[in-house]
């Protein structure tokens, strides 16, 4: 049942989101080419970024699985807090080492999408607050703020480029927007401290119990999506951007900061969308037609013709975002929640840690496009096999609306 005073969290969770995702946005340019300053080579900026994503899937999980034992408020704290260390952390060392350790146990997300340990938490904690019929809307504004504020960061990428003119050397301008980054995960935590204490709506005997086989066969789905996405996360995006045609930072930014601006407003769209087609159906055939663009994208050799359909593709390939959400949390007991949040949030970590390293090494190849080919063809067999496998396991608004309809 939604309790008052979660409702009352919703407002804050936004913000949270908002704070992160300029953070986000800005990390996932400045990273590769931070690392690029300090003499690391595309295999290498691979590596890091693997790291980062194994981290992120790991961290995740064991989160998800402990969170219907505690407080959600104090999870969150945790997590804020640690990605104040990640940002302190990152601009202190350059042995790769290290640089991949931090990678590993940070916050530092290196794609456009939502990942990260307090993922399942503020997801659990939003779906507690609003009714099913407002449910899948509440996500896209989340998924909204989240985009918007990722676009500002992308933006906000391009600083580097622009502070050696106050005298700011261009690696201590990468350092000091990792100690920005860190002032971000304060501000997080202030947020989080003036949300209600929250645990599990009903005692667990196990994080996932009735919905187990549900949430494993979306895991495994999306298992195969994370691993498709993470050949073109937007950190080996922009590298690919950098290698390929030379692209400075702040056009990158610049870039980013569109192709997160058209995901956003694609958000609301998706919202409009499901409630007509239905959630599966919106997940689906938004992302096919993104996947035939970033493969149309991979054999162009004209700058302007790959970011025009960058840009499009950024229109719908972030649709499913907002409605996967919403579905996930529709089709389990409010008692799973965090625990299915995590374990169907995992894979696109842990599987997507896998082909950035890859991505790195085919960078090299003579067709260098060949990340975006393998990205969309994977993503297509995913989008196919998702729409076969759950069509007819509908969410509960969704169910009553075929029953008056019959």
């Amino acid at each position: 049942m939604t309790g008052q005073p979660h409702a009352r969290a919703i407002p804050l969770l936004y913000a949270a989101r908002g704070l992160r995702g300029f953070g986000d946005g800005f990390a996932a340019i400045v990273l590769p080419a931070y690392l690029s300053t300090i003499g690391f080579s595309p295999a290498a900026i691979g590596i890091v970024v693997t790291a980062s994503l194994l981290g992120t899937a790991l961290f995740t999980l064991g989160v998800g699985l402990i969170a219907p034992r505690f407080d959600l408020r104090s999870l969150m704290l945790a997590g804020a807090l640690l990605m104040v260390l990640t940002g302190l952390a990152f601009p202190n060392f350059q042995h790769i080492a290290s640089v991949v350790f931090v990678a590993f146990v940070g916050t530092v997300n290196p794609s456009s999408g939502d990942l990260g340990v307090l993922v399942p938490l503020e997801h659990a904690m939003l779906a507690r607050g609003v009714a099913d019929t407002a449910r899948t809307r509440a996500f896209a504004h989340y998924s909204l703020v989240g985009a918007l504020s990722m676009a500002a960061g992308a933006l906000a990428a391009g600083a580097p480029d622009f502070l050696p003119l106050a005298g700011i050397g261009r690696l201590a301008a990468f350092k000091t927007m990792f100690y920005a980054y860190a002032g971000l995960g304060a501000a997080s935590a202030l947020l989080y401290l003036r949300l209600p204490h929250a645990r599990a709506e009903e005692k667990p005997h196990a994080p996932l119990g009735p919905s187990r086989g549900i949430v494993y066969r979306l895991a495994a789905l999306f298992s195969l999506d994370a691993f498709a996405g993470g050949f073109v996360v937007q950190s080996m995006l922009a590298l690919w951007l950098f290698e390929r045609f030379g692209l400075s930072v702040s056009a990158a930014s610049l870039f980013f900061f569109w192709t997160s601006t058209l995901s956003a407003f694609s958000y609301p769209v998706a919202a409009w969308l499901a409630r007509r087609i239905g959630l599966v159906n919106t997940m689906v055939f938004t992302h096919i037609p993104s996947s035939l663009l970033l493969i149309l994208a991979a054999f162009s050799s004209n700058l302007y013709v790959v970011l025009a359909l960058l840009l499009a593709r950024a229109a719908l390939s972030q649709m499913d975002v907002p409605t996967r959400t919403s579905y996930v949390m529709a089709v389990v007991t409010p008692a799973e929640r965090a625990a299915a949040a995590s374990v169907t949030a995992v894979p696109r970590s842990l599987a997507s840690s896998i082909s950035p390293s890859l991505a790195g090494l085919l960078l090299n190849s003579t067709f260098i496009g060949l990340p975006f080919v393998l990205c969309g063809t994977l993503k297509i067999a995913y989008d196919l096999a998702l729409l076969f496998s759950f069509r007819r396991i509908k969410p509960p608004e969704e169910a009553t609306a075929s029953r008056a309809a019959g």
